[in-house]
């Protein structure tokens, strides 16, 4: 029986979100196909990545090259009024993933970027990219040579209008086509360069370090029109009924882009991939639903955390490892120096950039105070901020004072030898705090873009792969410093969640986890028996020979035990990827093959090979727990306060490493769904069906059990009318000797197991009835 068909012109908040990646392999055909299955499992949405039209092939779509079309690729726009339709008969509506903050530098199939190449800022494309036009000569740098130009000069060839490099293909200035080649390049709105060049001569934004995607300037009120009015035309057509936006931290206004986005799109659901650090708010003034929900992420993943643990797991690593303190040793010092490398090196045309910014407006104030700073001086004080900065970036909205800190400038002057040159420090922050006025406008939008790239290379693409002692917290919005989260703790946030931001986003999966929520799970229940991890360890290590260094393999194991039996493939590309990220010996720029070439040996040899077999071994043993963790955490997402988003296939059983491992398209319906597939039915099947239990203005209690085993009982009622209840470190649990005489208080009334209508309950429940049949249960108020 399909849920009832609703009004597509009336905006209607999901109950529940289902993620799925389309690209070539998975289009919006294969989508509409899945649609039944979908609708009968009970999300209210299904959210799609990416739809406008994306580089030929792009296996996620965030490489958009012309957001006026949806893309040919998945069946345009066609296509997707198709599947709109079919999920409408089914009673669901679509949520679209958004890319503001950039587009694909890729000139053969990015029209507007192939205009401004060929016509240079005269081109009225030419506001739509955030291009540096008085750096580089008023050039262009397209960083896409394989050497130096004059190595590469036999491989550049003039063809009519344009110029053709292997497969790049560059327009020509009109009228330069018959010059010789050095002065045609001389000649065009765009030099071609060697790739290197691109870390420290670049003069345009970039996402992050990526110089494949160029960023684009939607302050712009004409270029928001322009980039927004396909996917506007689609929400008031009822095509679409919600959106996510990917990282607003990029933009140079997020307050304003959110306000206008909030304007033009009617108020429909929005939410926003913006991430929280440990005790960072969402701003009040953003006119959204909420995040997209890393912070959930970090509070779910945290209660299965031992705490205790943990940090006897930091010690084992410490020794098994041997990490230098900032090179993995200590999470922020490691961090720290991170940043450092990040901005002197990948970052270093941001850094430049920043640093002329502030230059201008020093030399053009009216304030003598400000002038007579050297560049350095002002760099030198740019990087010293930004480096102890504990969030990704100040707004317009928020007191910039309680990102840029007083203690933070404090520490700032002491990489100064000279005082007076010390003062570069209190400029620079001055300058952050709104000095200036509107003449440091442009500075602080750099300022502020430059520190959300500098927060996400160093912390998620960098720091994340060195300091690994449990590779379960390195997750986005994490913090592997603090793994652990207390009940009161999570209970506090499901309060602030549920008074402030009811219709946030929460998941525990998506396409940018480093590891999907069951690898995780496993990985948590090692910090419930961290000795028993450092006996395994020295078993496999004891004669073990070509280790290429402790902290790649003890992310190794790690990897081999979350993962469980999976093809050694996999696990070979994940550690590759882990390795180039983390920096260390070798990297995505800077490739070392001996070292690589040792780390593809020892993982087959070692974690994928006979050694291997002692970690599977432990993870046998250890199963009860891992699927205790796997469950909880799936019951917890699904019924705490927020909009849950079930990623493609993790309604059952989904094991998956880092991009591209968990991008794969996956089956509908699942092969075996399992006890995880029938508890997260019968929690998306309860959402829909008694929506008012769980929307904007329901409640939520914390049930605190009662006994000796009180602590390893996480449960809570949602509006007196559903209870959730889960087993936390299960394993400390049996070797204490079980629940015991434990309790749970329900609230008044007969409850009936949702998973197994037969089973009531009613007053001080004994836990182990309660979870006689699973480590969870679901529980409905008989009416």
């Amino acid at each position: 029986m399909t849920p009832e068909r609703r009004d597509a012109s009336v905006p209607v908040p999901p109950t529940a979100t289902y993620r799925l990646q389309l690209q070539p392999e998975f289009p919006f055909g294969a989508a509409t196909a899945a649609v039944p299955y979908l609708a009968s499992l009970g999300v209210s949405h299904l959210h799609l990545s990416p739809v406008l039209e994306a580089v030929p092939g792009s296996l996620h779509g965030y490489d958009v090259v012309d957001p006026t079309r949806v893309r040919a690729e998945l069946g345009g726009e066609e296509g997707l009024r198709a599947l709109a339709g079919a999920a409408r008969e089914h009673g669901l509506g679509l949520v679209v993933d958004i890319v503001p903050n950039h587009m694909a530098m890729a000139p053969r199939h990015n029209h507007a970027l192939w205009e401004v190449l060929r016509e240079g800022p005269k081109s009225p494309y030419a506001r739509w990219f955030d291009i540096d036009w008085e750096a580089q000569g008023g050039q262009v740098l397209l960083p896409v040579l394989g050497g130096p130009v004059g190595t590469e000069l036999a491989h550049l060839r003039v063809d009519g209008d344009v110029l053709r490099y292997h497969d790049h293909v560059l327009p020509l200035r009109e009228g330069t086509e018959g010059l010789p080649l050095p002065r045609l390049l001389d000649a065009q709105w765009y030099r071609p360069v060697w790739w290197r060049l691109a870390r420290t001569e670049l003069n345009y934004r970039r996402f992050f370090s990526i110089s494949e995607l160029i960023g684009v300037r939607v302050e712009d009120p004409e270029v928001f029109e322009a980039t927004h009015g396909t996917i506007l035309r689609l929400l008031h057509e009822g095509v679409v009924d919600g959106l996510r936006v990917d990282h607003p931290d990029g933009l140079a206004d997020p307050d304003a882009y959110l306000e206008r986005l909030h304007t033009a799109s009617g108020g429909r659901w929005t939410v926003v991939e913006k991430i929280l650090a440990d005790g960072e708010r969402l701003p009040d003034s953003w006119p959204v639903a909420g995040t997209t929900g890393y912070d959930a992420l970090r509070h779910v993943d945290g209660l299965f955390t031992d705490v205790e643990g943990a940090g006897e797991l930091l010690d084992v690593y410490r020794r098994f490892a041997a990490p230098q303190t900032d090179r993995g040793g200590d999470w922020a010092a490691t961090v720290r120096r991170a940043a450092y490398k990040v901005l002197t090196h990948e970052l270093a045309a941001e850094t430049e950039r920043l640093t002329r910014a502030a230059s201008r407006v020093c030399a053009a104030s009216a304030d003598a105070g400000l002038r007579d700073r050297a560049p350095w001086a002002l760099r030198t004080a740019l990087e010293e901020l930004l480096v102890r900065m504990e969030v990704y970036r100040p707004y317009a909205s928020g007191d910039p004072a309680a990102v840029v800190t007083e203690e933070a400038a404090a520490q700032a002057r002491q990489a100064f030898v000279v005082p007076e040159e010390a003062g570069a420090v209190d400029v620079v922050r001055g300058l952050v705090l709104g000095g200036e006025g509107p003449s440091g406008a442009d500075f602080r939008a750099r300022f502020a873009q430059t520190a959300s790239a500098l927060r996400a290379k160093s912390v998620e693409d960098t720091a994340f792969y060195r300091y690994v002692p449990l590779a379960a917290a390195n997750e986005v919005g994490g913090d592997p410093g603090a793994p652990g989260v207390s009940p009161a703790g999570f209970h506090a946030y499901c309060a602030r969640v549920q008074r402030d931001w009811p219709a946030s986003g929460t998941v525990v999966t998506t396409h940018d986890t480093k590891r999907s929520a069951d690898v995780r799970a496993a990985l948590a229940v090692l910090t419930e028996c961290p000795g028993r991890w450092a006996d395994v360890l020295a078993e496999v290590t004891r004669a073990e020979e070509g280790v290429p260094d402790g902290q790649l393999a003890w992310a190794a194991w790690q990897t081999v035990f979350g993962l469980g039996p999976a093809a050694p493939e996999r696990v070979q590309e994940a550690l590759l990827k882990h390795a180039r990220e983390a920096g260390l010996y070798t990297s995505w720029t800077e490739q070392e093959p001996a070292y690589e070439e040792a780390v593809a040996a020892f993982v087959a040899a070692g974690p994928c090979g006979a050694p291997g077999d002692r970690v599977a071994a432990l993870r046998a043993v250890l199963e009860p727990h891992i699927r205790a963790n796997v469950l909880g955490t799936a019951l917890v997402h699904l019924t705490m306060p927020g909009v849950p988003d079930v990623y493609q296939g993790t309604e059952s059983e989904y094991r998956a490493l880092v991009d591209p491992d968990n991008r794969h398209p996956v089956r509908f319906p699942p092969e075996d769904p399992g006890v995880k597939g029938a508890v997260t039915a019968a929690a998306l099947r309860l959402r829909r069906r008694r929506p008012e239990v769980f929307g904007n203005l329901a409640a939520y209690e914390p049930l605190p059990a009662e006994g000796a085993a009180a602590a390893h009982c996480l449960a809570f009622a949602r509006s007196g009318r559903v209870v959730t209840a889960v087993t936390r470190l299960s394993l400390r649990l049996a070797e204490a000797g079980g629940w015991r005489e434990t309790r749970l208080a329900l609230p008044p009334g007969t409850w009936v197991d949702v998973l197994a209508p037969e089973r009531e309950f009613t007053g001080h429940a004994r836990v182990a009835d309660l979870f006689e049949q699973l480590p969870v249960a679901l529980l409905e108020r008989a009416e």
